[in-house]
């Protein structure tokens, strides 16, 4: 699929919930940017990545409604004549998830059912799109990840996410509501929450790495990963969504480029030219929930779809390192 996509968004409707977080701010950006009227929806919950910094700059080219998914009554006029859901609004924190497990059942199920069920009873139903999680799949049984892989998550985050899939992939098979699920895997770039560690380790790398102080990595550092930057997911939810085989499948994304935890930090490091490395035990609370080595196969996606990324890992970390260093004070 080339690029040609972007046309259809063009004097389209499009709703971002979450909007104002990591990916939702970006995705925002993009759309105006392809000629969309975008409709930022965001309850703006302490610590969960809202900051109306990140669309500052698009404020008078956007509307941004401070509405919670559950507030059906005033969710539903927004969701009118939309024709595109790009559904990221959620808590995505697994601490936090253990620690206060009700309240993150209220973020990722409740309000995904409420949205689901006021974007079924328009006239016309709207794509809805989804932002799940590689942390459904639990500790992998084998590499690299594909969709077919069992499902066994280690928290309650990665449960209630997998919850909110398949909420959104049985109003598609009951209610002909036309949604897709992307599994996303650790996404990276400007606009994300730094200030505290609930949004994975790669946020907090990126602000210690910045202030010059030490980069602790857990364990012996040897945890695989893949890393997407966040323009790539972006396409990925555009892409997608104008896209009539996605209707009703579920995709992973992914990358070519697979690193340890320790690597990242080490190729953080070289392109700051600062701040140092410490790899020390796992505190307890992360150690019963880590999921080990995790890399996943994006050959669906990029079969069906014509996704792939396309920044690598490398030139994606510079150029968040320098749009931190140019903006941090919007997010610390």
């Amino acid at each position: 699929m080339t690029d040609s996509w972007r046309e259809a968004y063009r004097g389209g409707r499009a709703i971002v919930t979450g909007g104002l977080g990591f990916i939702g701010s970006n995705l925002a950006r993009e759309l105006v940017d392809l000629g969309a009227e975008v409709v930022i929806v965001d309850s703006r919950i302490p610590d969960c990545g809202a900051n109306p910094y990140n669309v500052a700059d698009i404020a008078s080219r956007i509307e941004d409604h401070a509405v919670d998914l559950n507030e059906g009554e005033a969710l539903a006029p927004l969701l009118e004549g939309a024709d595109w859901v790009f559904n990221l609004a959620g808590q995505v924190s697994h601490i936090d998830s253990m620690e206060r497990p009700l309240e993150d059942l209220e973020i990722n199920c409740r309000a995904q059912l409420s949205l689901l069920e006021c974007c079924r009873r328009r006239r016309r139903a709207p794509r809805v799109i989804y932002a799940g999680t590689r942390q459904q799949y639990g500790r992998p049984q084998k590499l690299p990840v594909d969709e077919s892989h069992p499902m066994n998550p280690t928290d309650i985050n990665g449960i209630n996410k997998m919850a909110g899939e398949w909420y959104h992939r049985l109003y598609h098979d009951v209610h002909a509501l036309p949604t897709t699920s992307l599994r996303l895997t650790n996404t990276f770039g400007p606009r994300q929450l730094i200030r505290h560690p609930r949004q994975g380790f790669l946020s907090v790398f990126i602000r210690r790495v910045l202030e010059d102080q030490t980069i602790q990595v857990y364990g012996d550092g040897r945890q695989l990963r893949d890393y997407n930057y966040v323009s790539d997911v972006v396409r990925a939810f555009l892409m997608v969504a104008v896209h009539p085989a996605a209707i009703g499948q579920v995709y992973n994304l992914g990358s070519t480029e697979v690193f340890s935890v320790g690597q990242i930090a080490e190729m953080m490091v070289a392109i700051a030219g600062r701040s140092r490395i410490e790899v020390i035990p796992f505190p307890e609370e992360r150690k019963q929930i880590d999921i080990g080595s995790y890399y996943g196969s994006f050959e669906k996606i990029r079969d069906e779809i014509g996704w792939e990324p396309r920044v690598s890992v490398e030139e994606g970390l510079r150029r968040t390192l320098e749009y931190y260093r140019e903006q941090m004070e919007h997010y610390v």
